[in-house]
């Protein structure tokens, strides 16, 4: 029997989107984790970025049990979260031109690198530029959006492009645009997102598949325990250590 209440709507909405993904995308999750495999294994190094409410999704895969050590935050000062105040300044600095590659071209991001750019909309400057820089400085670039903004919304990069348009791999979360599953008549705007579950999962779908190939091809997945379970700050440390040169967010 179906579940007609406000969260058995939601929770059907968001289960109907994850198995979207799961099986529209499966090519592309396959190709995104066998990437981030071939990087680690020529010695690059991962980072993830998103923001706003992209970044949680970005800094959901950075220092977590069960995660890649090697993933690293890169962050853009007053646009990785609601944490600035005002919540609004974030939103602006991502219309801002030029911010993406000061951010690049000072932080530890070098070629052979791939970099997870993570933006719902992907019309944004910050984004765009920000996957465009990377390119330029031969960095492997997987983008995770919602392609159906690219027809349903105007880019605000002066380029007229959008973020999908300078990835390697292109990530589809099949969000709808505006990211509001449920209405009522009695309410004028959408509500309940789904984007955050969605992002969040084909992210950590992709890093399943680089574990796997990685154990595949006989190399040890650099991975991280909890530090909640008998030993786990001991593992972690000997993670650390044997890859400090590519861990940043412990500096």
């Amino acid at each position: 029997m179906s579940d007609r209440t406000p969260a058995g709507q939601f929770f059907d909405a968001a289960i109907g989107l994850l198995q979207r993904v799961r099986d529209e995308e499966a090519e592309a999750i396959a190709a995104a984790g066998t990437l981030l495999a071939d990087t680690v294994t020529a010695g690059g190094r991962l980072f993830a970025f998103g923001a706003g409410h992209s970044s949680l999704a970005a800094q959901d895969v950075v220092y977590r049990a069960g995660g890649l050590a090697l993933m690293n935050l890169l962050a853009v000062p007053g646009a990785v979260g609601v944490d600035v105040v005002p919540a609004t300044l974030g939103s602006a600095l991502e219309r801002v031109d030029g911010l993406a590659t000061a951010v690049l071209d000072s932080s530890p991001v070098r070629s052979g690198d791939a970099l997870v750019i993570i933006s719902l909309s992907g019309r944004n400057a910050l984004p765009v530029e920000m996957a465009m820089r990377a390119r330029t400085l031969g960095v492997r670039v997987i983008g995770v959006t919602s392609v159906a903004y690219a027809t349903g919304t105007t880019s605000r990069h002066a380029s007229g492009t959008y973020l999908k348009d300078h990835c390697d791999i292109v990530l589809d979360s099949k969000i709808a645009v505006g990211d509001a599953e449920l209405a009522l008549d009695t309410v004028a705007a959408p509500f309940a997102p789904a984007s955050t579950v969605v992002t969040a999962a084909l992210l950590q779908a992709v890093l399943a598949t680089t574990a796997t190939t990685l154990a595949e091809r006989g190399t040890e997945p650099p991975l991280l325990r909890s530090g909640n379970v008998d030993g786990g700050h001991e593992w972690n440390s000997r993670i650390f250590d044997r890859y400090a040169d590519r861990i940043f967010y412990r500096r």
